[in-house]
This record gives structure tokens, C-alpha cells and sequence, in this order.
């Protein structure tokens, strides 16, 4: 196997382990970074903190100041965010508005580390450029007043594609997989609470009602027919 290949099944496994912490519409059980949520949606597969990316994805991934879908939108550090910031590109609604999805940046139920899905991201740069963006803040429910400056966005490439659609694959089997799992529960919970008497009971109605299809179908309770 070749190292190139060894990366990317390496990548993939990583992918699946990190899809297993349960992702909610809004909040993620447990405490995400804004690097490791951006690098799971994303599959760009840059390590650090945030404010490395922009350096390490020259030669890697196609970079640009143009929002598209599955982009990741990088942040220069600033004051209190020195460490940077990256942000998943969700949706892409005008040449200046988008959505992302990204973690650890509003304060959520008196906690950091939360996961925020579709906020908007609105370019006010005065060259349209998306050098300098404000983000939706959750406790204000609005936009914030912070302006924030950006490098511009990480652009995925065909391996980053693989790495989140195998992802995503995983995240459904995993929510279906807990589905079923929810539905087997409530139905030995709701057998354990009925009379036994009922539960008998239910049985045989059940196998009448079917013996009743089985004979419609074979047609054995028509009406005799009368003699020619």
C-alpha cells in the first residue's frame, strides 16, 4: 500500500472515530474545538491551531476569497481569538452572505465548546473581498458588532470530498443505528408494563386478524355460490 494511500485510510478512520460523539441540530454533547469540527465536515485534512491553516494549505488545498459550499473560511487571530478561527462552509446565500457551521465561538447555555449549525456570516469588507466578516453571536441573537478580519477560504480537494462524504455515511448509520436501537427499547419497556393476560390476548387477536387476511386472499370466505 502506498504512503499516499496508508494517509487517506488513516484520514478515513480518524473520520469515523470523531463521527461516533453525537452532533445535534445546535449543541454537540461534550466540548468541540473549532479546529477538529472544521477538519470532521470539511475532510481538509490540516492539523494545529487555526491560525496555522492559511500557511499549511499552500501547496495542499486551493485557497481563494470566493465562498463555496464545503470551503472552510479561516480567521486571523485577533485579540482575544489569538489562536485563530475556522469556520465550515454550510450554504453560500448571496456574493456577500453565507452560512457556516463551526463550534466554540457563541456562549451557549453558559458554555463554550458548542456547536452552532447554519449561522450567518456576512462580508463587510469594503472591497467585497471577505477580508474582514461579522458572525452571528447566539447570546445577542443577531449578528455581533465585532469585525472580524479573514485570510479567505480553504477549498476542498477530491481526497477532503472522500474523507467527508465517508463521514457522513457514517454519522446516518450511526443516528439510524441508534434510532432502531430507541425503538426496540420503548417496545420491551412497553412490554414489560402490560398484563400478561393483555399480552396473550393481543396475540390471539392478532393471529385471527391474519388468519381472517389469509383466508380473504385465498378466497375461502366468499359466499357459497348457489346451485346451477
Amino acid at each position: 500500500m502506498t504512503k499516499r494511500k496508508r494517509a487517506l485510510w488513516g484520514s478515513l478512520a480518524a473520520a469515523a472515530m470523531i463521527s461516533l460523539a453525537p452532533i445535534s441540530s445546535a449543541v454537540a454533547d461534550g466540548y468541540w474545538q473549532c479546529v477538529p469540527f472544521a477538519r470532521l465536515m470539511s475532510g481538509i485534512q490540516i492539523f494545529g491551531d487555526a491560525r496555522t491553516w492559511w500557511g499549511q494549505a499552500t501547496g495542499k488545498y486551493e485557497t481563494g476569497f470566493t465562498p463555496k459550499a464545503g470551503a472552510v473560511l479561516c480567521f486571523k487571530p485577533t485579540g482575544r481569538m489569538n489562536l485563530g478561527h475556522v469556520a465550515f462552509v454550510s450554504q453560500v446565500l448571496t456574493d456577500r452572505v453565507i452560512q457556516v457551521t463551526h463550534a466554540n465561538w457563541s456562549v451557549m447555555n453558559g458554555a463554550r465548546g458548542q456547536v452552532e449549525k447554519d449561522v450567518t456570516v456576512v462580508d463587510v469588507s469594503p472591497n467585497g473581498d471577505w477580508s474582514q466578516v461579522k458572525v452571528w453571536y447566539d447570546p445577542i441573537r443577531d449578528l455581533g458588532t465585532t469585525v472580524y478580519p479573514t485570510h479567505g477560504f480553504i477549498y476542498q480537494n477530491q481526497q477532503a470530498v472522500t474523507i467527508a462524504a465517508a463521514t457522513s455515511k457514517l454519522a446516518l448509520a450511526q443516528n439510524a443505528a441508534v434510532s432502531l436501537a430507541k425503538q426496540a427499547a420503548n417496545q420491551v419497556a412497553s412490554s414489560v408494563r402490560a398484563n400478561p393476560l393483555d399480552m396473550i390476548n393481543q396475540a390471539a387477536d392478532s393471529t385471527d386478524r391474519i388468519a381472517a387476511l389469509i383466508a380473504a386472499a385465498q378466497g375461502e370466505d366468499k359466499p357459497a355460490q348457489p346451485p346451477r
